[in-house]
């Protein structure tokens, strides 16, 4: 796919000297069949993104993951809620465990799992706090969908001058023109997209 932006938008963030994997809302709601956020093919990114946990584990770079979760009612969705009412199938007396951790995915003893609201990981969340506890200047990025979430979270990593990685094959959405298109957007202004083997490089380089 060509990209239309042309050489303004040619720069690169870049890898620093410590890196951590950040899974972003690869929940059962997006994978199995029935879910409220069903996608298509997510079988892939689950794949590559245990590649990177597993990576990251190896060489002792931090791995954090976020759900999405609200209380009864909806009652801190504010108006997100309103514009995608199947969000209230992460509340907590919501039927069914639509926000679990994608199996066979799941997050080990002391990594954190950081609850949000909104599309961003960052937003209203102790997430960048953390990340810089952890001395992390490099966020490499893996989850769903690539339109909303990875891409506000990616967003806001280079907002708050982290250097966002996302994985290509890691990530996924309800359509390849969806994903696609987004990445070339990311890939221009907000992050770098790499490929699934550059970024396992890096992470038993670093």
């Amino acid at each position: 796919m060509t990209d239309p932006h042309g050489a303004s938008f040619s720069g690169r963030v870049g890898w620093g000297e410590c890196p951590a994997v950040l899974v972003i809302d690869l929940v059962r709601a997006y994978t199995e069949r029935g879910g409220p956020f069903e996608l298509p093919e997510p079988g892939p990114a689950v794949a590559a993104t245990g590649e990177l946990v597993a990576a990251a584990r190896t060489a002792g770079h931090p791995v954090l993951w976020t759900v999405v979760r609200y209380t009864r009612g909806c009652t801190d969705a504010g108006l997100f809620v309103r514009k995608v009412p199947a969000l209230a199938a992460f509340t907590d007396d919501a039927d069914g465990d639509w926000g679990e951790i994608a199996p066979p995915l799941k997050p080990a003893s002391g990594e954190p799992v950081v609850a949000k609201q909104y599309a961003s990981a960052f937003f209203g969340t102790s997430l960048a706090s953390t990340l810089h506890a952890h001395g992390v200047d490099t966020v490499v990025i893996a989850g769903v969908s690539t339109s909303g979430c990875i891409r506000a979270s990616a967003t806001d990593a280079l907002n708050h001058g982290f250097r966002p990685q996302v994985v290509r094959e890691a990530c996924a959405d309800r359509t390849p023109a969806l994903h696609g298109n987004n990445l070339i957007d990311l890939d221009a202004k907000y992050a770098d997209v790499t490929t699934l083997a550059d970024a396992l490089s890096h992470l038993t380089a670093v």
